[in-house]
């Protein structure tokens, strides 16, 4: 009997971050990262002994310098991309204080949702972009 190789989950906080113009903030991935030079919306890895929220505040002010003021869940996708499975838990981040940039030399830019579609992102985020445009349109 042969057994598969089992496939170790990441659970990552996800910040969708948008303005007071309806932009979202997102970034592109370094080339030593998965899914290299695709773009995506800030976050990380929840580290042992971490809630959600505690991760993303963490990944938000290393990555790109804003303090969380105020988020709130937004989804979950599991996502499984063969040589890694991910858990995203997205929040909306409705509230910070700074100002977003990529702080560890990250291309990174404020986009209008209609135009994020425009945007390689992993396959992971499309429903992100996707549910951001549905709710735009009201």
């Amino acid at each position: 009997m042969t057994t598969g190789t089992i496939k170790k989950s990441v659970l990552v906080a996800v910040g969708v971050i948008e303005n007071g113009a309806s932009e979202i903030f997102i970034c592109r991935r370094g080339e030593s990262q998965h899914q290299a030079f695709k773009w995506e919306f800030p976050g990380g890895k929840v580290e042992a002994g971490e809630t959600v929220s505690q991760a993303l505040a963490r990944e938000l002010e290393e990555e790109i310098g804003i303090r969380v003021a105020s988020c709130q869940p937004f989804m979950r996708i599991e996502h499984d991309y063969g040589d890694k499975q991910v858990i995203l838990d997205i929040r909306k981040v409705t509230a910070f204080e700074g100002e977003a940039h990529g702080r560890e030399g990250q291309p990174s830019r404020w986009v209008p949702i209609p135009e994020l579609h425009r945007y390689d992102f992993p396959a992971a985020n499309a429903p992100i972009v996707e549910k951001l445009q549905v709710q735009a349109e009201g």
